[in-house]
């Protein structure tokens, strides 16, 4: 455009310098200059009534023809025309493939902005959601979904772990929800069918569920009649002595199905309603008793550090569950004489309960699987203690299920941490 400018300004020039030399050899100067500035306006008046028609048809046409700067201006427009065609239909592939793309997926895929408004959402989504392409444009992601543990979910903002929930449109489907943010404070929401995997998941649970509860009526008989025959207490010393070891075993047996059919409970319930406030330090207390009474003659010194004026909304049972079993593990797992710290404050992050010693710590290549169930750091030493290798799994459980994150922080040979973060929402003043 400048290469034009140039010379428009060039010919102009010209035509100025020609019609000034004509006028001044005529001697009418005046009007030979008036007469050729009247008949370039026309024409440049010309020229721009047919590049105005020419743009109003949107470049649709093909340019007009002309000469000079006027017919290098068409051909430009013309070239930007053609580019610009070009990009169009490129683009157009582009979201064809894309919405081909999207229409295949079987996840739901929503896109929201800062306010959580939805902005585009594909094919599944209709399907899993049920969202409308007209009368949902644009609106709040929250009058969709309603459930207050969804709500909580997204308003934390920590998505590391996805969200298990009905789908809103049919209840027979069960979804996994996960987020992920981009741009602008903009998020991403993908929803998933599981209804496979929790029918899946469901059978496991009832399998173990029924065959602890088959196995609880044997295993009350056997006890039973081993309490006897101990009690009667003229059996002959070997006999004795094997009677005292299937106590010791069915002892042992007992409190693993206890901890199976906790699990089995945590799997089949979904997660709690805010409708019970515990009071956490009166509740740590009690599971501290019980596990200075199982110490099996050990002295630890014990650290206590509660904040008695804060109390978590949950359930209280599953709680003392989870605490006891991070409380019995030091107690157990601790050498005679060993420290133990146990503490449970509030912060701007939210409540803590935590629980430390410096027995013989855990490998960091056993970290990320100690709360699997039935996993086990080192066998021979969980079998002399009495572990049935669930009890992280069931505090792993409950934590998660009051919107918690269990973390553990050892070292070999130097202790462990175990700390249970509970967020600010879940927290209440007693």
């Amino acid at each position: 455009m400048l290469k034009v400018s140039s010379k428009a300004i060039s010919h102009f020039s010209l035509l100025i310098f020609a019609a000034v030399f004509t006028g001044w050899v005529i001697g009418h100067l005046a009007y030979t200059l008036v007469a050729v500035l009247f008949i370039w306006s026309v024409i440049q008046i010309y020229q721009l009534r047919r590049l105005n028609t020419w743009l109003a048809q949107e470049l649709v046409t093909d340019p007009p023809i002309a000469s000079g700067e006027w017919g290098e201006i068409f051909d430009h427009l013309y070239r930007i025309r053609k580019f610009r065609r070009t990009r169009e239909s490129e683009l157009l592939d582009e979201i064809n493939r894309f919405q081909q793309f999207s229409s295949a997926l079987k996840d739901a895929v929503v896109v929201l902005d800062h306010q959580y408004n939805m902005q585009w959402w594909n094919l599944a989504g209709e399907e899993l959601l049920g969202l409308q392409n007209q009368s949902d444009q644009d609106m709040p992601l929250f009058n969709i979904l309603r459930d207050p543990n969804f709500i909580r979910y997204c308003h934390r903002g920590d998505y590391a772990e996805p969200l298990l929930q009905k789908s809103p449109h049919n209840p027979k489907i069960e979804l996994q929800y996960t987020i992920t943010e981009f741009g602008e404070s903009e998020k991403l929401l993908v929803a998933r069918d599981i209804s496979d995997i929790t029918r899946l998941e469901q059978t496991r649970q009832d399998f173990v569920a029924n065959a602890s509860h088959e196995l609880r009526t044997p295993l009350t008989v056997i006890r039973g009649y081993l309490e006897t025959f101990l009690d009667q207490g003229n059996l002959p010393l070997p006999l004795q002595q094997a009677m005292l070891q299937m106590q010791q075993q069915s002892d042992r047996m007992q409190s693993l199905i206890v901890d199976l059919l906790m699990l089995s409970r945590l799997d089949s319930t979904e997660v709690i309603r805010d409708d019970e406030p515990v009071n956490i330090s009166s509740m740590i207390m009690s599971a501290l008793e019980s596990a200075e009474q199982a110490a099996n003659g050990k002295k630890h010194k014990i650290s206590v550090d509660l904040a008695q004026n804060i109390g978590l909304i949950g359930k209280e049972k599953e709680l003392h569950s989870a605490f006891t079993n991070l409380i019995y593990n030091a107690f157990r797992y601790t050498q005679d004489g060993g420290m133990i710290n146990i503490k449970w404050h509030c912060d701007d992050a939210g409540g803590c309960f935590s629980v430390s010693d410096n027995g013989p710590g855990i490998s960091s290549i056993h970290l990320d699987r100690i709360t699997e169930r039935f996993y086990r750091v080192d066998d021979d030493r969980s079998t002399d203690s009495g572990g049935s290798g669930l009890g992280l799994a069931i505090v792993k459980n409950v934590v998660s299920r009051h919107q918690g994150q269990l973390d553990v922080d050892s070292t070999l040979g130097q202790g462990s941490t175990f700390r249970c973060h509970f967020p600010l929402d879940t927290l209440l003043e007693l």
